[in-house]
């Protein structure tokens, strides 16, 4: 299977729209903060509302996906997001918060069904030992995309949000519904121009002649090794591999989201924070990169997936003992421990699993509902303390991620299937 086909050049699509709308929530969150008025907590339910959805709607996606197969389920999951940008629409002229939230719901919800589809079908289109690097291939598309977007949308939605914060202090409240009606009225046209692009997205994909993969019968090997297995259940590893990715996105997550609000509280404009969300992505992209090159010709992803929550561990250190511009750049530095660990989790979790591959995909789709509960742990610390001090939250993450990489992958899994 060639690195670079038709196949994966339209996932490869589908990627780009995951990093466009997935970390949009860096600039989304500290301008709903402004337009609807919000406190830190609060603030933190945009990531909520946005992750929880996969964790909510993964079992129903596998069931979608059963029903349609992967091609015309992805068409559906992109149809979905963009009924949930549209959302945003309305939210916006009445400003209103519960508003942006279903909506942002709504583009989880697709996003569960496109991830559900996405991932297991670019680990099956080659190589079991080749995956990650696959999967680092689709990691650059998401991961220009989560450059992109921050920097576009938060151009539009931040321009002079520092001015504007200044001017409401002062003003009435009749005045400052004026000010923040407009602020709000500014996610209009990039959401309708979201909007045609998804639905555009959708019906290319519908028409594509994408084929079909059986990941049901991967090979026969593995059928035949888990004739004796009548549940998920057993299958330690993968399992494992549930609760490492449930730590590992809300880590994630909170390196991304998080960035923005921490950069203004260190005394950081917010004209210049806000492109800190994207110099995290590029520190992932720049990790994508990495793992396309050695993965798995100079190290193996369990190599790479040891290495990687270490690297976490470092830059989490250094951002907590310093201060300013120095412990936010290693907050972005993140982003580069990160990167190797989403694709070498999934092809060590669902390795083995033959028939079991799509539920597999749906449990590990459901554990990113991490993204949704940690950075509200994260909130809730830097609200009742310090927003720097609430990064000790990512220790024991970056921890547990390390087990799983020593030895959690390999829980009552056979010599044959190990990685």
């Amino acid at each position: 299977m060639k690195l670079f086909n038709k196949p994966i050049f339209i996932i490869g699509m589908l990627f780009f729209v995951f990093g466009f709308v997935t970390w949009l929530g860096a600039v989304l969150i500290p301008y709903l903060r402004i337009a609807c008025q919000l406190n830190d907590i609060a603030g933190y339910l945009v990531a909520f509302s946005f992750y929880i959805s996969y964790a909510v709607m993964a079992i129903p996606a596998a069931s979608v996906l059963r029903l349609t197969g992967y091609k015309k389920g992805m068409s559906i999951g992109l149809l979905i997001m963009a009924a949930g940008a549209a959302l945003f629409i309305p939210a916006a002229f009445i400003r209103s918060y519960p508003l942006f939230l279903t909506g942002l719901f709504v583009q989880g919800t697709g996003l569960a069904i496109l991830q559900t589809a996405s991932n297991p079908y670019i680990t099956i289109l080659g190589p079991h030992e080749s995956a990650a690097r696959r999967i680092s291939v689709m990691g650059i598309c998401s991961g220009i995309a989560s450059v992109i977007g921050p920097l576009l949308i938060g151009a539009v939605i931040l321009q002079d949000a520092d001015g504007v914060k200044a001017r409401i202090a002062t003003m009435s409240a009749a005045e400052k519904t004026i000010v923040l009606s407009d602020l709000a009225h500014r996610v209009i046209v990039p959401y309708l121009i979201i909007v045609v692009v998804l639905v555009f997205l959708a019906m290319l994909v519908f028409f594509s002649g994408l084929p079909e993969v059986d990941a049901d019968a991967e090979n026969e090997t593995v059928a035949s090794a888990n004739n004796s297995k009548t549940s998920i259940f057993q299958f330690p590893h993968l399992l494992l591999g549930v609760c490492t990715l449930f730590l590992y996105v809300g880590v994630e997550v909170i390196a991304g989201d998080t960035i923005v609000n921490y950069a203004s509280s260190q005394g950081i404009s917010l004209s210049v924070a806000r492109f800190f969300a994207s110099c995290t992505q590029v520190c992932m992209l720049a990790g994508y990169i990495i793992g396309i090159i050695a993965i798995p010709k100079y190290i193996s992803q369990v190599r790479a997936l040891k290495i990687s929550p270490v690297a976490g561990l470092l830059f989490a250190g250094i951002a907590l003992f310093t201060n300013g511009l120095v412990s936010v750049t290693f907050i972005a530095l993140l982003g580069l421990a990160n990167s190797l660990i989403w694709p070498s989790i999934w092809p060590l979790a669902i390795n083995g699993l033959g028939r079991f591959t799509k539920i597999g995909s749906s449990l590990l789709i459901i554990a990113i509902g991490g993204g949704a509960i940690l950075p509200l742990v994260y909130g809730w610390l830097a609200h009742i303390a310090r927003p720097q001090q609430a990064y000790w939250l990512v220790i024991p993450c970056y921890l547990s991620i390390w087990l799983y990489a020593k030895t959690g992958h390999k829980v009552g899994l056979s010599l044959k299937h190990s990685a």
